[in-house]
């Protein structure tokens, strides 16, 4: 489908069965519809080759709709454009990846930083950050320690500064961030640093403006989006009536080929699909059957199969939001066939123990409850985090912020978003962190707004915490048990806020780790809680320490020797000295 050069020229292709007349207009033929139409070839297909076309060439479809109009079109398969209202491009995929053999990292052992290109490195009052730019940031992220970034959508959208979330064509790269080119150097550079590269995409809806996809052809019902949507009330999603007809089979390949075009063109490391809830059901509700789709449903699950079939190495995760276990449920045993989705049981109350201004109002069963939480009993169904797009803006900011408006440096600030982390790091589930949470990052998250490097330095001690965060939770031979599938929340007191859980794989040395969790502004000499085993237990992080930043307290988070007296269900117990806000890391 679209445009595929060859040596002579390229061959047109295009879906639009209510046409009466298709051809191909563009700056090699002065742009003159009568040069070269296109054939019918039969259920709605037509085609022509065009001896000497070349890569760069612009163009666009001339249509005659079903009711006599005249069309211009961009190609729906356009893999390029000059922007989203201009010209497709002729477009050379041919890329030189330069022995690019990048291994996917098991999921158990995925960290994810989520960015968006536009705003990721870039200054203010200019043009959108780049891919380019962009790219000369990953050696920071790989000396950060994650081994994977989330790119919010960079398909072409209306305009140049956007979340992309409205995708107008989606096989093209967004031409203010580099086009296709880039996009690929981007991604040899992040495999080169040792980072895999997920890749947000959007097929709850298209669009809603820049949409050369409404009514393609000329045909639609009741004034809709024609051939490729619903064109009645399922067309309805909150962000337009422009909602994919995920029954009609055409459109089903579209998106089919759109999923396996990333991955496989593109060598991207996995997908992230937006809004999964409004592809399975026209509100986006569960428990309401008049509105579900079960085609969009079954669509899920058929481009999750062809994924599994051609790259099952590869990861596939809804950001879903109703805490349905069978979204990760593999699609023989009737789920959706996703390896993670984003899991608002844990986002939620974690958040809500951070911001909340009096300790006394710090829920403490609710963050054992968020830490207890998976999909089915596997740890790596869900995706966790307390910062994302959605959760820093939309009403929402940054977690520093809400701590202090106007004072995300302030000490609590800094005392209890790095708690956060902290959870974040050690609880079960793929841990994710949003760009820039790592230095204090203030405000909400806007695509005109780029983040703040100068917080990098100034913030340096901050950074380093997360550094050691990372390493505890995907590299430390010490702390195995962070990627474990075991956890045993033991310790929850709702009286002086203080929560304790036991991760493990097998158990042992290495492998059991206890992490306790102070969520009050008071430090403890010797609080006691239970341990798995007798013996010394290492301080692997200590969540007080200074060198973190100078105001932290450095209150005493030593090694402590547990003894043989049972205490919270377990067979030892220690008193452990811990500081207010902190989180201690211990294993043996």
């Amino acid at each position: 489908m679209g445009a595929i050069p060859h040596d002579g020229g390229a061959t047109f292709r295009v879906w639009a069965p209510y046409a009466q007349a298709v051809a191909v207009v563009g700056d090699f033929n002065d742009w003159e519809r009568d040069r070269h139409p296109l054939t019918p070839e039969g259920d709605g297909y037509w085609s022509v080759d065009v001896a000497g076309v070349k890569p760069g060439h612009e163009y666009q479809l001339a249509l005659v709709g079903v009711n006599g109009e005249d069309l211009l079109r961009i190609d729906p398969y356009a893999r390029d454009v000059t922007h989203s209202v201009g010209n497709a491009v002729v477009a050379d995929l041919a890329f030189d990846w330069e022995g690019d053999d990048f291994q996917m990292p098991p999921f158990h052992e995925l960290v994810i930083y989520e960015l968006h290109i536009g705003t990721f490195n870039d200054t203010p009052g200019g043009t959108p950050g780049d891919l380019s730019t962009a790219a000369s940031r990953l050696p920071y992220l790989a000396e950060l320690g994650v081994n994977a970034v989330q790119l919010m959508p960079p398909v072409e959208f209306a305009a140049d500064f956007s979340w992309g979330y409205n995708p107008a064509h989606p096989f093209a790269v967004e031409s203010a961030y580099g086009g296709p080119r880039e996009l690929k150097r981007f991604i040899r550079e992040a495999h080169r640093c040792g980072i895999a590269v997920i890749f947000d995409v959007v097929y709850n809806h298209f669009g809603p403006s820049d949409l050369d996809l409404w009514q393609f052809d000329g045909w639609s019902e009741d004034g809709m989006g024609g051939i490729y949507f619903y064109n009645d009330w399922r067309a309805n999603t909150p962000w337009g009536d422009t909602r994919p007809d995920y029954g009609r089979p055409e459109v089903r390949r579209y998106i089919r080929d759109n999923a396996l075009f990333w991955l496989e063109e593109y060598h991207a490391d996995g997908l992230r699909w937006d809004a999964t809830a409004y592809i399975r059901n026209v509100r986006g509700i569960d428990h309401d059957p008049g509105a579900d789709l079960t085609e969009g449903w079954d669509l899920m699950r058929w481009v999750n199969d062809e994924i599994n079939a051609r790259q099952p190495w590869k990861i596939s995760i809804a950001e879903d939001l109703k805490s349905e276990p069978a979204i990760t449920r593999p699609t023989a045993e009737g789920g959706a066939g996703f390896d993670s989705q984003w899991d608002p049981q844990f986002v939620h109350p974690v958040r809500e123990a951070l911001i909340t201004q009096h300790d006394g109002d710090r829920n403490m069963e609710a963050v054992a409850a968020a830490i207890r939480h998976a999909y089915d009993g596997d740890h790596v169904r869900r995706v966790i985090y307390t910062e994302s797009h959605d959760e820093v803006a939309n009403g929402k900011a940054r977690v520093p912020e809400e701590i202090w408006p106007a004072n995300a440096d302030s000490w609590h600030s800094k005392k209890r978003s790095t708690l956060g982390a902290a959870l974040v790091f050690t609880s079960p589930g793929i841990p994710m962190i949003f760009q820039g949470q790592e230095f204090l990052e203030d405000m909400w998250f806007q695509d005109g707004d780029p983040i703040d490097w100068d917080k990098r330095e100034r913030f340096e001690g901050i950074v380093h915490l997360y550094r050691d965060l990372v390493r505890l939770r995907r590299a430390d031979p010490a702390t195995r048990g962070l990627r474990g599938r075991n956890t045993n929340v033991f310790h929850a007191n709702d009286w002086d806020k203080v929560i304790a859980f036991h991760r493990w794989e097998e158990g042992g040395p290495g492998d059991d780790v206890v992490v306790v969790a102070n969520f009050a502004d008071r430090a403890h000499a010797g609080y006691r809680v239970g341990f798995p085993h007798a013996g010394m237990w290492r301080v692997r992080f200590n969540g007080d320490w200074a060198g973190y930043d100078p105001e932290f307290g450095d209150h005493p988070g030593f090694d402590v020797e547990a003894v043989a007296e049972p205490h919270d269900g377990l067979p030892a117990s220690a008193a452990v000295p811990i500081g207010p806000y902190t989180a201690l890391v211990f294993s043996q």
